[in-house]
């Protein structure tokens, strides 16, 4: 293609709102334009990077076993009531209605519609397992878009979607989705760290992420540099650590009751640490939290038999709750462990009102004896013996609490938030962390939306049987940014040769005469060749194309000038120097360059 055939400008600075590099260069070099606050359209330029992206998903999927599928962006709300996510899925999710006032959906994810679709066929286990995909756009109605197609309004997801007849074959489907993805990044010259996640508003058994370092990331990982532990910080375990008294041995039961301590002007850890003369590992922190539409049973839970209760299809859950969650108190609750350990849609401190209402006292002073709700305790709190709690007086504690002695926990989970320092449970690695941005994530979804959707099929002894899921995803413009954001420098876009819009740039000093005669010979043999070529034929100042050339970022750059014919020049977009190729020998010499770097992304 010639430059004189693409609608394209290059801009010298990037928009006031383009924040990080991908946002700015992907402005500059009109890969995108934007249409509305959060919305960008892609340009020619763009989009053939963006459909590279595309492909490589696309090949190595079905190479996984996956075939293709395509169902419509909008969906109809009731298969969303009927999976119980209608009301808990949030104010992301973008509703409407059609002129026969049925409620409608612009798809934000697509687990319903697959499920309703598979459903709608399946009959035998002979047909199982169902392994669909599709390329498909997504609307979430972003409270703050930022980053340009990093995090957009509308966006393009690849899903990949399997129906199983048992945990194990969904591990199989699983597991070959996972190599997939490490293929697929590696073949876009992406690095990336699987890590343990949080199922988040997804629900089901487990997941992984499959994250990129960034230091504009959204997301925080914790790594121990000693095995391969990985994981979001949202999911992260570590090693338990004892609690200790002051002196550093473990802490030891006692046989004295509970006796309160009048405690004036003592509201935080550090007043009490003050107070008390006591290392923070000798307190029992006691926080109300507001749960949201939680799934889990509590029918037989302390205080909650007047609780309403809703069904949404076959999915049962408790509009709103409350819990007193126990930690020791040098630690700090993870809120989306505690959700997922709930299995509620969202959790929050609850407010000030709330809390008298529930511990008898303002916080500071909330026990774990009084408090007339279900206690959650976190896994540091087992140990601890002869300890320090909020009395459920304002104004007082209470020493020699012992758990288990003195208050029954409904629950016992892990809720603590993993910190750099923390010890690896898998080999006792001291932790470190990083900032990450996801590209992929796939569920273990198990039966969440097969149950709560009806889905059925006859096993091989003819009984009704209920169908586990996974699902698999990955951001296809998240990925394009991620590259940019990887392959950069001050000139530009530096793109690996797998993704790059041209392969090649040939840029005549000037379009005319034996320049011209010269560039349209490369540019037939290049094309020949199946190399993907642009050439420059602008009538532009050389400093011009070469500024536009490596901002666009084109691997390989041919300059064609008179002074150098019947030499050109070959310079590769991401090496400060150039190399003088004889014309005859140019054609073959970049075939060579570009065929070696794609054979080394697409090694295995």
């Amino acid at each position: 293609m010639k430059t004189s055939q693409l609608p394209f400008r290059t801009l010298r600075e990037a928009p006031a709102e383009a924040i990080i590099a991908s946002h700015q260069l992907m402005m500059r070099a009109d890969l995108i334009r934007k249409l509305g606050n959060g919305l960008y359209t892609y340009m020619p330029l763009g989009l053939k990077a963006y459909q590279k992206v595309e492909d490589t998903i696309r090949e190595e999927w079905n190479k996984s076993g996956a075939v293709e599928f395509r169902p419509t962006v909008i969906v109809p709300g009731d298969i969303w009531k009927e999976s119980g996510r209608w009301d808990t899925m949030g104010p992301q999710m973008l509703k409407a209605k059609n002129r026969g006032e049925q409620d409608m959906v612009v798809s934000p994810t697509a687990e319903e519609a697959y499920t309703a679709i598979v459903r709608a066929g399946l009959t035998s286990y002979k047909q199982l397992p169902i392994n669909m995909y599709q390329i498909n756009t997504k609307y979430r109605d972003e409270i703050r878009p930022r980053y340009g197609v990093m995090r957009g309004r509308e966006f393009n997801m690849a899903d990949g979607y399997s129906m199983n007849a048992d945990d194990e074959s969904l591990d199989q489907t699983y597991q070959a989705y996972a190599k997939a993805y490490l293929r697929i990044f590696k073949r876009l010259g992406l690095k990336v760290i699987p890590v343990k996640a949080d199922t988040g508003a997804m629900g089901g058994s487990g997941s992984e992420e499959f994250m990129v370092e960034s230091e504009v990331g959204d997301d925080t990982l914790i790594i121990c540099p000693d095995c391969d532990y990985a994981a979001n910080v949202e999911k992260a375990s570590c090693k338990p650590d004892a609690a200790v008294d002051n002196d550093g041995n473990a802490q030891k039961k006692t046989d004295l009751a509970i006796e309160d301590v009048a405690t004036p002007n003592v509201f935080s850890i550090a007043d009490m640490e003050q107070f008390f003369k006591c290392t923070p590992k000798m307190f029992i922190k006691a926080l109300v939290y507001r749960v949201i539409n939680s799934t889990l049973d509590l029918s037989k839970a302390p205080f909650c038999e007047k609780l309403e209760k809703k069904t949404e299809g076959n999915l049962t859950f408790y509009p709103l709750s409350y819990v007193c969650v126990l930690i020791r108190a040098d630690l700090d609750v993870n809120e989306a462990k505690l959700a997922g350990a709930l299995k509620a849609s969202e959790v929050c401190l609850a407010d000030d009102q709330e809390i008298l209402a529930i511990a008898g006292a303002p916080h500071g002073f909330v026990g774990p004896v009084t408090v007339k709700c279900p206690i959650l305790q976190d896994l540091s709190v087992n140990d601890m013996h002869d300890a320090i709690a909020g009395s459920g007086k304002e104004g007082y504690h209470i020493k020699h609490v012992e758990p288990g002695r003195d208050y029954t926990a409904y629950l016992n989970a892990d809720v603590r938030t993993v910190v750099p320092g923390d010890k690896c449970p898998c080999c006792g690695g001291t932790f470190y962390s990083t900032k990450g941005n996801e590209l992929g994530h796939i569920f273990k979804l198990g039966k969440k939306y097969t149950e709560s959707m009806g889905v059925t099929y006859l096993d091989v002894n003819g009984k009704a049987s209920v169908p586990t899921m996974g699902c698999y995803g990955i951001g296809v413009d998240r990925v394009l940014a991620s590259i940019i954001e990887t392959y950069h420098d001050d000139k530009g876009i530096i793109w690996p040769m797998s993704v790059a819009p041209f392969q090649v740039a040939i840029v005549p000093i000037k379009y005319q005469g034996a320049m011209k005669e010269a560039a349209d010979k490369l540019y037939e043999q290049l094309t020949a060749a199946g190399i993907e070529v642009l050439l420059d034929d602008r009538d532009e100042r050389p400093g011009v194309k070469f500024n536009d050339m490596d901002l666009l970022g084109f691997p390989v750059r041919i300059t064609v000038g008179e002074k150098n014919l019947p030499n050109v020049e070959i310079k590769m977009r991401d090496q400060t120097e150039a190399t003088l190729v004889p014309l005859e020998q140019a054609a073959d010499s970049v075939t060579k360059t570009v065929r070696d770097a794609l054979a080394q992304l697409n090694a295995e």
